[in-house]
């Protein structure tokens, strides 16, 4: 089992203590694509599977998904969200253990998905304490200090339903002087780099867990796809994430470090739980 570099109340004690000002922000990886931003007292969450729900669906079937790293923290103690985002409704982005718990302890906070997705959210979700914003590729969503912007995302491929609007989404969020990129689940396509080159990107979280004939693994960037992404669109900082969940879906994050160095990219991995802070 691999270990987080804090987690429950180490953690929580982190995340409230974070320093408040215009200048910096602060982020923490919470495993798998969850992601939690700090910046000058408000708090966003990208993603987060914070349960064991896929781990018991999938117990005694031959896609079992064995856990091998740490849960971070109960989502019912993240007290202090106003945002969150699912970029898609595969269960580790749209979990109904995690966020139901978060929803109750944050009456009225906004999920943030893409449009397409919204009626298929309501019923797995069934939570009264949500307020649902739909997102697409044209039109950004404000909720101060956050903006947020849709970028279009390939989970193998892009996928529209009959109004044209996107199952997939990545997202750029703006606030202060800060952008950041969180792709959600996607593959490198003919979109990616020109929308995203719209947005000056400080932070890039990347997955590096996909496309390895070897490993019968698609639907994601693999390791130097990743880096090379980054550089394409002039991240200040790649940050890996979608590894070290589950056994059979991972990838090794040394080799994301050699793939960016390789590029001259700079990067950073963080542990699970770990800060990651940005100054102006």
């Amino acid at each position: 089992m691999i270990g987080a570099v804090q987690k429950d109340a180490a953690l929580l004690q982190d995340i409230r203590k974070a320093r408040r000002d215009a200048g910096s922000f602060q982020l923490w990886w919470l495993g798998q694509s969850g992601f939690l931003v700090h910046y000058n007292g408000s708090y966003f969450l990208f993603d987060p599977y914070l349960s064991d729900s896929l781990t018991k669906k999938y117990d005694g079937t031959t896609k079992p998904h064995v856990r091998i790293s740490e849960r971070v923290i109960d989502p019912a103690r993240l007290d202090m969200i106003s945002c969150i985002t699912s970029s898609h409704n595969h269960t580790d982005h749209l979990d109904a253990e995690t966020l139901l718990p978060i929803s109750t302890a944050n009456p009225g906070c906004v999920l943030l998905l893409p449009e397409a997705n919204l009626e298929f959210a309501r019923a797995r979700l069934l939570g009264p304490s949500l307020t649902y914003a739909g997102l697409n590729e044209t039109t950004p969503w404000s909720h101060p200090p956050w903006t947020v912007h849709g970028i279009t995302a390939a989970h193998n491929e892009i996928v529209r339903n009959e109004l044209g609007q996107s199952a997939y989404l990545g997202f750029v969020l703006k606030f202060g002087p800060f952008s950041i990129y969180h792709s959600g689940d996607t593959v490198w396509h003919d979109e990616l780099v020109s929308q995203l080159g719209r947005h000056q990107v400080d932070v890039a979280l990347v997955p590096i867990n996909g496309n390895d004939p070897a490993r019968g693994v698609a639907g994601n960037l693999n390791v130097h796809e990743a880096a090379c992404l980054s550089k394409a669109i002039g991240a200040k900082l790649a940050v890996p994430h979608h590894f070290q969940m589950f056994a059979f879906n991972t990838a090794d994050p040394a080799d994301f470090v050699t793939a960016c160095e390789s590029v001259r990219q700079p990067h950073r991995v963080l542990g699970l739980g770990e800060k990651l802070e940005v100054t102006a």
